[in-house]
């Protein structure tokens, strides 16, 4: 398992060079310039120059991002151009709030999407099942960040139970913070409910169907306990690769959840550093994003084989 963890772990490497090179090239070439949003539009040509040498701006960009590379291989995403905070502390800080978003999202999915999917393939056919196909294609259909206004309007503005927007850190009030969560797990979590829901029903559905399970049932076995026992176990290996995949789609929707209930996370950070051109900050969070996927695959990956024995790794 060691040998196989590590040579994930190298075959990532590459990936991680592509996305780091796109992105950079892609961020420089972006038309809107620092040093105009720092200095202002009008400001002299010659401080502009100044300011961009003084920033490193002015050198090609495969120098720029060979410097840059070597800082981030130790750690040193460099520092933002307007609040010379160093980036590593900056996204330390937003990178926690959006992944503790983004696993409440997905808890709220596994929580909602398995049991309905449970549900609807030991019934198929059936008015539950039909009930189910309708939840799913809402769940579908409905984008996150619209059902994340009609839950504020609701829930907050009418109903005033929870908080409208805002963000209280879980070290100062434990009770806020998860009260103030409820609302964007919610509305992220939605949708990949929907999602796992739908894959859950047609792998039980698969899984019922198996000769084990005619077997076990000849032999005089509760069905009950086969489905809690061997069937939803066999039928979590597809579902397994649907969650890695959804995983990575909630760390990315988290950004517009964020936006819509003033969250401050990697997302808000990232929409900011978009529209300054905030070079090193969009570099180093969006590299970090492509790392948090990697390890989600490799995690998704590790769990094939505590699940089924006949894929886990020599």
């Amino acid at each position: 398992m060691t040998k196989f963890v590590l040579q994930r772990l190298l075959s990532a490497l590459p990936t991680l060079l592509l996305v780091s090179a796109f992105v950079f090239t892609l961020v420089h070439l972006t038309p809107t310039d620092p040093v105009a949003q720092i200095l202002g539009e009008g400001a002299p040509a010659a401080d502009k120059d100044a300011l961009r040498e003084q920033m490193g701006l002015s050198r090609p960009i495969f120098e720029q991002y060979i410097d840059w590379l070597g800082g981030a291989v130790t750690g040193d995403l460099g520092n933002s151009l307007y609040t010379s905070i160093p980036v590593s502390e900056s996204i330390s800080t937003g990178i926690g709030i959006t992944l503790s978003l983004a696993i409440a999202g997905m808890a709220i999915a596994l929580l909602a999407g398995v049991p309905l999917g449970v549900l609807g393939a030991l019934r198929p056919g059936t008015t539950a099942d039909r009930l189910l196909t309708t939840v799913v294609a809402l769940g579908l259909a409905v984008p996150s960040f619209w059902l994340g206004l009609l839950l504020v309007l609701v829930f907050a503005v009418n109903l005033g139970w929870l908080p409208v927007v805002g963000y209280t850190p879980i070290g100062e009030d434990p009770g806020a913070w998860a009260t103030g969560m409820i609302l964007p797990a919610i509305a992220l979590g939605s949708h990949t409910a929907a999602v796992i829901a739908r894959q859950t029903r047609s792998a039980m559905i698969d899984a019922l169907e198996s000769p084990y399970v005619t077997t076990l049932l000849a032999r005089g076995i509760r069905k009950r306990k086969i489905v809690l026992r061997y069937a939803i176990k066999n039928a979590m290996v597809p579902v397994l690769a649907v969650i890695a995949i959804q995983m990575s789609v909630l760390v990315a929707a988290s950004f517009v959840i964020e936006r819509i209930f003033a969250v401050p996370g990697l997302g808000t950070m990232l929409i900011d550093s978009v529209v300054r051109a905030d070079y090193p900050v969009l570099q180093g969070a969006i590299v970090l994003v492509a790392v948090i996927v990697l390890l989600v695959n490799l995690g998704a990956d590790l769990l094939y084989g505590v699940i089924n024995p006949k894929v886990r790794p020599q």
